[in-house]
């Protein structure tokens, strides 16, 4: 069976292509949400790991003013001014007298309030594909609503029920059905999908954040500490890989 598009958007009723209409831009905006978040996760997780590994050996010994460095000298990524931004509370918190566990817990904290911002900034648009996943069923359900009236008005205007009179009317209702399915079931596939993505991508940077901590607690003096600080340090690199 042949089915000619545009000849069912010409047969349509005004009602019913706003509902094709609004399908389509609620697609439009998922494609370009679900774009725009992969092209920020590959971004900001090549730049950690390019990051992470060059910051690994002084991580590593405890030489956070060279971390510092580092942080202002790569290419701006969600690791580094995560990790900068720790470092820095603790370094000045050190400086204002602070011991190191307070010190480090201060760090903990300003690193929380980071972590939160980042998950506000890597989850931006995601409602849109929640909503359209959950939606879009309904939407197409509304056009063939919609058509369905359009056909009882059909054999109204003829006098008589054939199918001819409304075999096109209602095949033009059911088709927005399938369409709002069409749009909604990938874009839950991809809402998933991302997701999960997202959800790892925060899990590392959680991660990177909690060996830091551990390490600002012990004083931060992992040159006395051997294999540990190196496990550390690499635990840090591996964090977001």
């Amino acid at each position: 069976m042949k089915i000619d598009l545009f000849e069912l958007w010409h047969g349509m009723g005004l009602p019913v292509r706003m509902v094709v209409i609004l399908l389509t831009i609620q697609a439009t905006a998922c494609v370009a949400v679900i774009i725009d978040r992969l092209v920020l996760l590959s971004l900001s997780a090549s730049r950690a790991r390019g990051f992470a590994a060059e910051v690994q050996q002084a991580v590593a010994m405890g030489d956070y003013p060279k971390v510092l460095a580092l942080t202002s000298s790569v290419k701006s990524n969600h690791l580094a001014s995560y990790l900068e931004l720790g470092l820095r509370t603790f370094m000045t918190r050190r400086q204002a007298g602070d011991d190191a566990v307070r010190s480090a817990e201060l760090a903990r904290r300003a690193l929380e309030r980071k972590g939160d911002a980042i998950s506000r900034d890597m989850n931006r648009g995601m409602n849109v594909l929640a909503s359209t996943g959950s939606t879009a069923p309904f939407v197409g359900l509304l056009g063939t609503v919609l058509g369905i009236i359009n056909a009882f008005k059909l054999i109204g205007e003829s006098g008589s029920g054939g199918l001819g009179t409304i075999g096109v009317a209602i095949g033009e209702a059911l088709v927005v059905t399938g369409y709002g399915l069409c749009v909604a079931i990938p874009t839950v596939l991809f809402f998933n999908w991302v997701s999960s993505k997202i959800a790892n991508y925060e899990a590392g940077l959680i991660n990177a954040g909690a060996e830091l901590v551990d390490q600002l607690e012990t004083g931060g003096a992992p040159a006395a500490a051997g294999s540990d600080a190196e496990v550390q340090g690499r635990r840090v690199a591996r964090a977001v890989g």
